[in-house]
């Protein structure tokens, strides 16, 4: 499965949509498609644990929940190695 897949598996367990998951676009708002905060704090611990990561406090951020492809976003920046610290910010920064 790819990282937007495995998101979507995960928004539809936790992310309590009003829309099908299946049916939106990776960019799509998903607080627009109904996703409340407290949906998107369980949105954040499952992508946790399923990615064996951990969010720093730079990454909670309302922006980068807002869209399936921000959150796979985030999550490549935990997940792959870079040379500059900074650069995780700014891909974080140009994420839709």
């Amino acid at each position: 499965m790819t990282t937007p897949e495995r998101i979507r598996a995960i928004l539809k367990t936790h992310g309590r949509l009003e829309r099908d998951v299946d049916a939106l676009k990776d960019d799509s708002d998903l607080y627009q498609a109904g996703m409340m905060s407290q949906a998107s704090v369980n949105v954040l611990l499952a992508v946790e644990g399923e990615f064996d990561v951990e969010f720093p406090d730079r990454l909670l951020k309302r922006k980068v929940f807002e869209s399936i492809a921000a959150i796979a976003c985030a999550v490549d920046s935990l997940t792959t190695p870079i040379n500059d610290p900074r650069d995780a910010s700014k891909a974080i920064d140009a994420s839709p």
